[in-house]
């Protein structure tokens, strides 16, 4: 299969992965709020931010150490093969760390602070029972997530990126239905979080009998590992770890914070509303995970012109498909949001207007972030993560006793700005050094795109009598931008847009004929 059949295979996945997880999460919320109170589901929110952001240190890891398998490539298996074995020791051993502490304050701690939750009353057992989900979802991703996520990023060295991805449909499509069908049945808390975990491990069965049968195909041997090998490993992805924890703390962090201030039914609400956001940065990164490979080595062979053809399928995609998206949402989403979550949730337009334009901010940042990520500018991520950290937990301690979970979306956009100023200043810095130079006007061009959706989100709110003739111009205006970014491009990227777009699931239903 050839490079770009390979990546169109990918990307196809990957827009069915989001599918099945955009279908199954807008029936989960209804299913969730009709069998639960907003208390419970606040707290299995609460449990599912805490398992992403302990996590954090597992991801720095396979990231950095699958930038170290592709920098091996075919032609160095020894190596790769000693790295993949003393890689899968150090993933196991953090696995068993994190469980551990888990279960330490789970037991002798308070689990309810960690939470963010007091603990009172039935309130107790309900806390108490959540701090459980946590440790079996820890014991499903110490079998599933430190051993996978290796093995999976290993795989990508040999271009299975694709199969991979079609694995995760299947994952994805388990993964969703498994709570759904817990909670119609009368599952509790405890019992749907016994029931996701136990459903990942069976999942995963086949896959990894797949991942293990390709790596052998490819040559890659059992070796010994070696601990301090691994250990070096671990020591040089601690930056990135440490910046992957920052992250996660201005992702999940804000939401557990949140819960001191407004309490678990406010998180439900802010969670809620970032549902539709998250869909959207997936669909993002449908694009971006499976050019990283073929973007570094164009940077790497300091290929000018096909470095800016990857930088300009990201852009177009942000400027002729997320921004209009994102914008049309804000005009209907309301009544649909209203219907979905049982009225059971306020419906809030200034924090949906935050979280989508935090999405479209950080979307045109996506080719900076591939250059700092793919070259592991370890410093230069921990400096950016922290400063950004910083900014959205600042935001949700001053905003949002002021603003209510509104602030906290400010707080986020705010992180997300600061964030593409220090990504694109840093990746300037780079391609300059490697003799190659940062695309401005395209990215100014994209720039405008946003600017135009974000300045439309809020007049749709200020004034929604004349929401529907602001939504017609602001369409003209992005279309106008939009073909002036096209005039841009050079007939490669012009080319590799075209391909990509007519590659789309929904491009394909609607013109197959």
């Amino acid at each position: 299969m050839s490079v770009s059949s390979r990546l169109i295979s990918g990307t196809t996945a990957s827009w069915m992965q989001i599918g099945v997880t955009l279908i199954t999460q807008l029936t989960l919320v209804p299913l969730y709020l009709s069998y639960w109170d907003v208390t419970t589901y606040g707290l299995w929110l609460a449990v599912l931010a805490l398992s992403a952001l302990l996590t954090s240190l597992d991801l720095g890891f396979q990231e950095y150490i699958g930038f170290e398998f592709l920098r091996f490539g075919k032609k160095r298996l020894p190596e790769l093969s000693k790295y993949l074995c003393s890689g899968l020791l150090i993933g196991i051993v953090m696995g068993i760390i994190q469980l551990l502490v888990i279960a330490g304050i789970l037991f002798f701690g308070n689990i309810g602070a960690l939470l963010g939750e007091q603990s009172a009353g039935r309130q107790a057992q309900l806390i108490y029972d959540a701090g459980i989900v946590l440790l079996v979802q820890s014991v499903a991703w110490l079998i599933c997530g430190s051993i996978g996520g290796i093995l999976t990023r290993a795989l990508a060295t040999f271009g299975y990126f694709h199969r991979m991805a079609w694995w995760g449909v299947f994952s994805a499509l388990l993964m969703n239905i498994a709570p759904a069908i817990a909670v119609i049945a009368g599952a509790s808390l405890l019992q749907t979080g016994f029931i996701v975990a136990g459903i990942r491990i069976v999942a995963d069965i086949p896959i990894y009998i797949d991942m293990l049968q390709l790596l052998r195909k490819e040559g890659i041997t059992g070796t010994t590992p070696s601990l301090q090998l691994g250990w070096r490993i671990l020591m040089k992805s601690i930056l990135l770890s440490i910046t992957g924890l920052f992250e996660n703390l201005r992702q999940q962090g804000a939401r557990l914070l949140l819960t001191p201030f407004t309490g678990t039914a406010g998180l439900a609400a802010f969670s809620t509303m970032r549902t539709g956001t998250n869909v959207a940065m997936q669909g993002l990164h449908t694009i971006t995970n499976p050019l990283m490979p073929e973007l570094m080595l164009f940077l790497h062979n300091r290929d000018q012109e096909r470095s800016d053809k990857a930088f300009g399928t990201v852009w177009i995609v942000s400027i002729s498909l997320l921004a209009p998206a994102l914008v049309c949402a804000q005009v209907i989403v309301e009544p649909l949001y209203e219907s979905w979550t049982r009225g059971r949730i306020p419906f809030n337009p200034w924090l949906f207007a935050a979280l989508s334009a935090s999405i479209l901010v950080y979307a045109i940042a996506q080719p900076a972030i591939a250059i700092v990520r793919g070259n592991n500018l370890l410093n230069a991520q921990l400096l950016i993560s922290g400063l950004t950290a910083a900014i959205a937990l600042a935001g949700i301690f001053l905003l949002v006793p002021w603003l209510g979970i509104t602030g906290a979306g400010l707080g986020l956009l705010l992180a997300e700005i600061a964030a593409n100023i220090g990504f694109r200043i840093i990746a300037k810095r780079w391609l300059q050094h490697k003799g190659l130079m940062w695309p401005e006007k395209p990215f100014y061009r994209s720039a405008i795109s946003v600017c135009i959706a974000i300045a439309a989100m809020a007049l749709i709110i200020l004034l929604p009598d004349y929401k529907w003739p602001l939504l017609v111009i602001t369409m003209l205006m992005l279309t106008w931008n939009c073909w002036r970014y096209w005039q841009l491009l050079p007939l490669l990227s012009t080319e590799r847009a075209k391909h990509m777009i007519s590659s789309l699931p929904l491009f394909r239903l609607l013109f197959s004929r």
